[in-house]
């Protein structure tokens, strides 16, 4: 067990502090749908971590840290650089990141 603990450690790569807080959706949180949608607020530097669905509200946002944002889809982490202001889109969890001004 602990060697996945450390497997998983060593593949993450933002610069920011594990314990960072960040917005996921609840149906990402409860492994219901894939993060799709990623945005890193200009304003403050939260990064949202989200399904793409339209209809969100208020009850599904959830605050969890980063390090757990990276264990629920590594694939997050290659967007570790991206800066602020920049989010990023993805129609399947195995489709390329598209970049976009936010």
């Amino acid at each position: 067990m602990l060697g996945n603990l450390f497997k998983k450690k060593s593949m993450y790569k933002f610069s920011e502090p594990e314990n960072t807080a960040c917005m996921v959706c609840s149906h990402v949180l409860e492994n219901n749908a894939p993060i799709l949608y990623v945005s890193h607020d200009q304003e403050d530097g939260m990064w949202q971590f989200l399904c793409g669905a339209k209809n969100h509200e208020t009850q599904h946002a959830k605050i969890i840290g980063l390090f757990e944002a990276t264990n629920i889809d590594s694939t997050i982490n290659e967007l570790h650089e991206m800066p602020l202001g920049v989010g990023a889109t993805r129609e399947t969890i195995n489709d390329s990141w598209q970049p976009f001004k936010i």
